[in-house]
Formats: C-alpha cells, sequence, structure tokens
C-alpha cells in the first residue's frame, strides 16, 4: 500500500469521525429542543481495491444521517394528546358553567321555595298588600335570578364560538405550515438523503395540530405528509393545505359548525367525526352539555310558570268587581327552528307548538321530519335519548300540541324547542299586589245546626269551573250528609238531588273545578253550602292551592294514564337535580381530564426515551468519537513518517 492511499484512508476515517462529533455536538444542542429527535451518522465500508494481491480496503465513508423515528409510538402519543387536550377544554368551560348554577340560598330553587312560601301570610291574612308585595318581590327575584342564569349560559355559548374560532385559526395556520415543510422536503428528498430538521419540525407541528384536532397521517413516497381529519376529510394534501372554517349551524345561528372551505366548495363536517383535541372538547359543550344545561333549566322555568299561572287564573283578584286572575309570569314559548336549507318558507312557519300541560315538557328538544311514505305524517325524535315516534297534526306529546298550518315538503327538516327560550325570558308580568288571586270563586260554609263535627278545612280550585254548573250566582250547592257513613248528595236547588257520592276521612269533595276538604266527621243530616265568594278580601282559597305548589311534584313528569300521574319532581327537587346533573358532568369530566392526562404525559414520556437525546449516553459517544478520530490522525502521523522515509531514500 502507497502512502497515498495511507493518506487517503486515515482522511476519509478523519472526516467520518468528525461528522460523528458533529452529530453529537448537533443532538446535544438539541437536547431541549421541543420535537428534536435524535440524530445518528450511519458508516459504510467503502468500495475495496482491486489489485494483484487481493482486494486492499479504502477506509470508511458516510452513508447518511439517520434521525430516531418510531410511527407507532408518535401515533400512539399524538393521539393520547388529542383526547387529553378535549377533556381539558371541556372540564374548563364546564366549571364555567357550574359557577352558573350556585346552591344554598343563592340558588333558584331556593329562590322559587321562598315564592312559593310567600302565599303563607297571603293565605294567613289574604287582605293584607303587604304580604301580596311581599310575593310580588320574592316573584321578582325568582325571575331575575333565572333570566341572570340564562343569560351566563348564552355567554358562554358565546365564548365557547370564540375559542372554537381561535382554535380553528391556529389549524389553519398549522396546516399551512406543515403544506410549506411538505414542499422543502420533497424539493430534497430526491438526492437520496432525509432533511431531518425539516422533519423533526413536520412532526411537531401534526403533534401541535393534534391537541386541536385528532388527525390522521399518511406518509407518501415523495416525503410529504398527508393529514386527514376524523371521516377522511383532507387538510393537507402536499403542498396543499384546505381552510377550517367556523360557520354557524342551519338551524341556530348562535352555534358553530365546523367545515371546510376548498376549490370545490364548503364541505360540512360531522361533529361526530371530531374525536379529540380542543376543538372536539369546545363542540361536545355546545352540542350537549349547555343545551342539557339549557334545557333542565327552561323545563323547570316552563313547568312552574306555567302551573302559577294556572292557578292563579282559577282564582279571583280584589279587583271590582273580582276577576280571574292575570299571569304572574311570562316565559319564552316554544320555539321551531327551521333548517336554512328547507324549501319552505324560513319566516312563516309551517308550524307551531302549544303547551297543554307544562307539568309534561321535558328537558329535550326534537327533530321534525315529513315520512316519506305516508302523507300528512312525520318522524318525532326526541333529542335527549332518541326515542322515535310518528305524529300528525293535532297531535299531543310531552306536554305539547302539534299544529301544522301548511304542507311540509319532504326533504325539511325542522328543530322543535319547546323549553330552551323560556329562562332567558321569565319575567314577572303582575305589577299590581290586589292583583293576586289568594280567593276562590267558591266559598264553602258549614250550616249553624250541623251536629258533626266536620268543619271546612280548604276549598280549592283544581281546574277551570263551568259557569252554566252550581253553584251559580243565584242557585248555591248544598252537600246534605244523608247517613253517618259518608254518603252524601249534592243538591242544586236545596231540596233538588242531582248526584251522589260516598267521603271518606282524608278524601276530598269534588265537583265543578273545586275540592273541598274537612276536619272533623259529618253526621247525618249535617250541610255544607257552597256559594259563590261575595268578599274575596276575605277568603284564601286559592292562596292555599298556590301554597300546595311547594309540594307539588310539577316539573318532569313522564306519562299520564287515564287521571294517574307518574312521578315528576317539585320544584326544589327539581332544582337539586339540575345542579346534580352538572355535578356528576363536571365530576366526571374531571375524572377522565385526569386519567386522559396521565395516559398522554406516559405516552410522551415513552416517546422521548425512544427518539430524544439522553445526554449521559452522547457525552460517552463523544469521548468513543474524539478517540477514534485521534487515531485517524495517527495514520496520518504514520503515512507522513512513511513518505518522508521514501523521500530520504529517493535522495
Amino acid at each position: 500500500m502507497s502512502s497515498s492511499s495511507l493518506f487517503a484512508l486515515g482522511s476519509r476515517s478523519m472526516g467520518v469521525n468528525a461528522a460523528k462529533l458533529e452529530a453529537a455536538s448537533h443532538n446535544i444542542s438539541n437536547a431541549n429542543t421541543e420535537g428534536y429527535s435524535r440524530q445518528e451518522v450511519k458508516l459504510a465500508t467503502e468500495l475495496s481495491q482491486s489489485t494483484p494481491s487481493g482486494f486492499i480496503g479504502r477506509g470508511v465513508r458516510v452513508a447518511t444521517i439517520d434521525r430516531a423515528s418510531d410511527p407507532y409510538l408518535t401515533r400512539e402519543a399524538n393521539q393520547s394528546i388529542s383526547l387529553a387536550s378535549a377533556d381539558t377544554a371541556r372540564l374548563e368551560k364546564l366549571r364555567l358553567l357550574e359557577g352558573i348554577l350556585p346552591l344554598g340560598e343563592a340558588g333558584i330553587g331556593y329562590s322559587a321555595g321562598e315564592m312559593l312560601n310567600a302565599f303563607v301570610d297571603v293565605a294567613n291574612q289574604p287582605q293584607d298588600l303587604s304580604a301580596r308585595q311581599v310575593l310580588l318581590a320574592r316573584a321578582e327575584d325568582l325571575s331575575s335570578r333565572t333570566r341572570a342564569a340564562a343569560s351566563e349560559l348564552v355567554n358562554l355559548q358565546e365564548g365557547v364560538v370564540a375559542d372554537l374560532r381561535g382554535a380553528v385559526a391556529q389549524v389553519n395556520s398549522l396546516t399551512q405550515q406543515i403544506a410549506g415543510l411538505n414542499e422543502q422536503v420533497r424539493s430534497v428528498i430526491g438526492t437520496g438523503h432525509a432533511p431531518n430538521d425539516l422533519m423533526d419540525q413536520r412532526d411537531l407541528l401534526v403533534k401541535k395540530l393534534n391537541e386541536l384536532v385528532q388527525v390522521s397521517t399518511v406518509n407518501a413516497e415523495d416525503g410529504t405528509t398527508a393529514v386527514f381529519l376524523g371521516g377522511g376529510q383532507r387538510l393537507v394534501l402536499g403542498g396543499d393545505a384546505e381552510k377550517l372554517v367556523v360557520g354557524r349551524d342551519e338551524f341556530d345561528s348562535a352555534m358553530a359548525r365546523l367545515t371546510i372551505s376548498s376549490p370545490s366548495g364548503e364541505v360540512s363536517i360531522n361533529p361526530d367525526l371530531v374525536l379529540g383535541g380542543t376543538i372536539s372538547g369546545l363542540l361536545r359543550v355546545q352540542n350537549d352539555d349547555l343545551v342539557l344545561a339549557r334545557n333542565l333549566l327552561g323545563q323547570m322555568t316552563s313547568a312552574l310558570g306555567w302551573r302559577v299561572n294556572e292557578q292563579q287564573a282559577l282564582g279571583i283578584d280584589l279587583s271590582t268587581p273580582a276577576r280571574s286572575g292575570d299571569p304572574i309570569f311570562s316565559f319564552g314559548e316554544p320555539q321551531v327552528l327551521a333548517s336554512s336549507k328547507n324549501n319552505s318558507s324560513l319566516t312563516d312557519l309551517p308550524l307551531n307548538l302549544t303547551v297543554v300541560d307544562g307539568r309534561y315538557l321535558q328537558a329535550s328538544d326534537y327533530s321534525l321530519t315529513p315520512d316519506a311514505t305516508t302523507s300528512g305524517q312525520y318522524i318525532l325524535t326526541r333529542m335527549s335519548d332518541g326515542k322515535v315516534s310518528t305524529v300528525v297534526n293535532g297531535d299531543t306529546f310531552d306536554g305539547l300540541q302539534l299544529n301544522i298550518t301548511d304542507l311540509i315538503p319532504n326533504g325539511d327538516k325542522f328543530i322543535l324547542r319547546p323549553v330552551g327560550a323560556s329562562a332567558i325570558q321569565m319575567q314577572r308580568v303582575l305589577d299590581r299586589a290586589t292583583g293576586i288571586a289568594a280567593a276562590s270563586p267558591f266559598t264553602a260554609v258549614a250550616d249553624a245546626a250541623n251536629t258533626g263535627t266536620a268543619s271546612i278545612k280548604a276549598l280549592v280550585m283544581a281546574s277551570e269551573p263551568d259557569d252554566s254548573l252550581a253553584p251559580t250566582a243565584t242557585d248555591p250547592l248544598s252537600i246534605v250528609f244523608t247517613s253517618d257513613a259518608g254518603d252524601y248528595e249534592l243538591q242544586s236547588p236545596p231540596g233538588t238531588s242531582f248526584s251522589t257520592g260516598v267521603w271518606q276521612p282524608g278524601q276530598a269533595i269534588a265537583y265543578n273545578g273545586f275540592e273541598i276538604t274537612l276536619n272533623g266527621v259529618p253526621n247525618q243530616g249535617d250541610v255544607i253550602s257552597v256559594e259563590q265568594t261575595e268578599y274575596p278580601m276575605g277568603n284564601n282559597g286559592n292562596a292555599l292551592a298556590m301554597l300546595a305548589l311547594r309540594d307539588e311534584d310539577l316539573v318532569g313528569r313522564q306519562s299520564l294514564s287515564g287521571s294517574v300521574y307518574s312521578p315528576g319532581n317539585t320544584i326544589t327537587s327539581a332544582y337539586s337535580q339540575v345542579i346534580g346533573n352538572v355535578g356528576v358532568m363536571v365530576q366526571s369530566a374531571k375524572t377522565t381530564a385526569d386519567i386522559s392526562s396521565s395516559l398522554a404525559q406516559s405516552a410522551n414520556d415513552l416517546l422521548v426515551n425512544k427518539l430524544g437525546v439522553n445526554l449521559d449516553e452522547e457525552a460517552a459517544r463523544l469521548i468513543q468519537f474524539q478517540q477514534s478520530y485521534q487515531a485517524s490522525a495517527k495514520i496520518l502521523q504514520v503515512a507522513q513518517a512513511v513518505f518522508d522515509i521514501m523521500l530520504s531514500i529517493g535522495n
């Protein structure tokens, strides 16, 4: 071997070891750089030279510089980070939601209870205007608290939409950067070597993209990475990036929907296919959590307002002459939301809803579409539980009546929102203290000649009386007991029997909308007279009925079978359930966020341990490569000595 060959071998060896030293130094320098993957110089033996004596080695060369990678761990880490971001974003909003519905004396349930409790003083002194003013003040407090909570829900929804817009803007920025890096990688990949630092930058952008919205990636042969949203909708392909847009919901402009804007038009994204990232968490809050909270609050508001107004209308006030009570509350009417894609009019809607019994209203929206197979029939879906039924014009369901006013074309879609606007529009509309209908239109009096111990405990109105039935202004009603066992006759005019019944202790005697309850026991021949109330100022029958609403199951009844109601909730227990539902959501979200964050941290730690820089290892390699470099330099020293000897021999 000539001295020139030794020089070449030494030079190559020194160059290779210098490259390894540079790679180790590069790794150490970027040990704390986010997204950096460890790089390693890959060596290859230089092709041997053929000689008459055989093949003589020519040393080593740098084949390429690889970066550490693990597609499986990278994918798992990105998906874990995506889910953790979704759970964290949802938890942050749910904590705000929890603060909107306070417990204790600051809560709506407490205020509703205090309003109904105010009927105690009105019942005790129906002529006392100050007691009536207190009642109106508490009704106003209930209304203002309800409106305030509903307004905060609206503000929270607006905040969610604003956060969605901010997240989408970041997504669009990241996809543009990924597309730009794709172009840079593609331009140099043809050299046969990968641009490691550019690929690290691209992987880091994909990771940050997953924090906002979960994506999948596909690596192409030209070195580019395609990025796809859930459902296969592309975000990045080669050097082109599609634009994600926050648009308006087709039914409710206050709610946001995602679309992708491309040269071929806008494509709507099904929110169910957005599986992770901050955007997914915000969409879940908007589409599920806030809708439930709004409907629970609206259900409670509608049921209470409807029932109070109904009972108020059954009494008479202190006007001259006395008249049926005007509504105490007003609240939002049921809404019908038409799809912006409908063929029918968006202003003159072909249907509406009427509340027939507020006690059966459910905390849900409904979807309504024409049944394509049967004219005049419609498919109704309760969105809270997915219950599907068929309805026609005039049908009733969940305390509502459906009124179809015009032909609805096939393909049109509507959202029915019975209680969604109730709370935000809750107001006390009765301003006159004398307008509180504390008196019943009828008064019951036990005859002074009665021999039994029966006395009138209360006469309350349960439904609207028929003015054509006794008692009338001219003909009172007599309840005459015909035996000591409780048998009685209804007589009008006195002496003319038209109905009979049997009284049982603890049961009410009901007729023409009123119910009379007794203390004590009547004897045969005892008489109770019922006549129209002449002096409302001294009558508290309807105030007692209003007070009884405090303990009535008036929220969220499920079904009606004959005259038997299924269980519901009192107004205070209904609010407790609202608080409980929100509390369960918050606690569940916290647990989920803690678990997903822990999993994301573990997945990221595994990835960093596999791909990141270990400073101890790199320091050891530096010493190793330094020694190799020094040994390579020794080859050059030997070559120089050989060359000098050869020169001296020649001389």
